[in-house]
């Protein structure tokens, strides 16, 4: 009898080794968020569902799960066929639920790995595929020096360089990284640039860095842009468009955590005290358009 009591008190732990995931959308308009988990795993039990502007969902996560999230946007269903599609992040699969497809770039990630090395929480928000919403990860009761809020707060489509926008009806909806754009090895880290020490920042990533210092840029942007938690002690909120009051609240505004900070001195909200736009300062701009042409001329001449 007492085997099988401790046989059902591990069981029971077992089943309650799970973490959350708490989504949330704070952007004036609908999203779509999309679900992929690694290959070998199984999906969860949503793979995509629609947020409405203020709404939350709250969502449970094997202890070891590793996988990514995004938003899609601008989605609607044909009125003849029924094919649900959306014009950022689409997932391919016709459908609101994602069920195994992967998001379309350009997008903003986020990606983690549950109870992984060293018994830590690993994640990020990755730009490497270019840009299409902001979004913070904020850990919720974790430990851990490097157990931070990471993301990209500021809207980027607007500022995106003219080579890397994904324009709809007049208006830029994505921003594309200058891998997908140009297909270049430099930028894509492949081929011969398909290492550490051959494949470093470019005017293009410094683009996404400059704004975004704790989001992944480019492939190897390790260093200042993967975050962990000690396993089991966090849960995780997912804010699409995070607004300045759960900054505050979470913390996010120290910008000696990670040694790097979540928020660029460049950026204001637009609720009066900060705004999630971003604006380069002039200086930046000139430098970025000497920047380019300097680049241009390295890789022509």
């Amino acid at each position: 009898m007492a085997t099988l009591f401790s046989l059902l008190l591990l069981f029971s732990a077992f089943l309650g080794a799970q973490s959350t995931f708490k989504v949330t959308n704070n952007c004036g308009y609908t999203i779509w968020p999309g679900i992929l988990s690694n290959a070998g795993l199984a999906p969860l039990t949503t793979t995509g569902f629609q947020l409405q502007p203020g709404e939350t969902r709250v969502i449970e996560v094997p202890a070891s799960w590793s996988g990514r999230l995004w938003a899609r946007t601008l989605c609607t269903s044909d009125p003849t066929s029924g094919k649900f599609s959306c014009a950022t992040g689409d997932c391919g699969s016709g459908t609101v639920e994602c069920g195994g497809g992967g998001a379309a770039p350009p997008v903003s990630l986020v990606e983690f790995t549950l109870n992984g090395g060293g018994n830590n929480d690993f994640y990020d928000v990755s730009l490497v595929d270019g840009y299409n919403i902001a979004l913070v990860v904020f850990p919720q009761g974790g430990s851990g020096p490097n157990c931070v809020p990471t993301g990209c707060i500021v809207e980027l489509n607007g500022p995106c360089p003219e080579g890397l926008r994904v324009v709809t009806g007049g208006q830029t909806i994505a921003c594309k990284s200058a891998c997908e754009a140009f297909s270049d090895p430099r930028y894509c880290c492949s081929g011969a640039y398909g290492n550490p020490n051959t494949c470093g920042p470019t005017s293009y990533s410094l683009f996404f860095k400059n704004a975004c210092p704790r989001a992944y840029s480019y492939a190897y942007d390790d260093a200042t842009s993967t975050f962990t938690c000690a396993s089991g002690t966090a849960q995780y909120l997912l804010s699409f468009c995070p607004n300045s009051s759960s900054l505050r609240s979470s913390g996010g505004n120290n910008p000696e955590a990670a040694g790097v900070p979540l928020i660029n001195d460049t950026m204001i909200f637009s609720d009066g005290s900060q705004s999630t736009h971003y604006f380069p300062n002039c200086f930046f701009k000139i430098f970025f358009s000497v920047f380019l042409v300097l680049s241009w001329l390295t890789t022509h001449v």
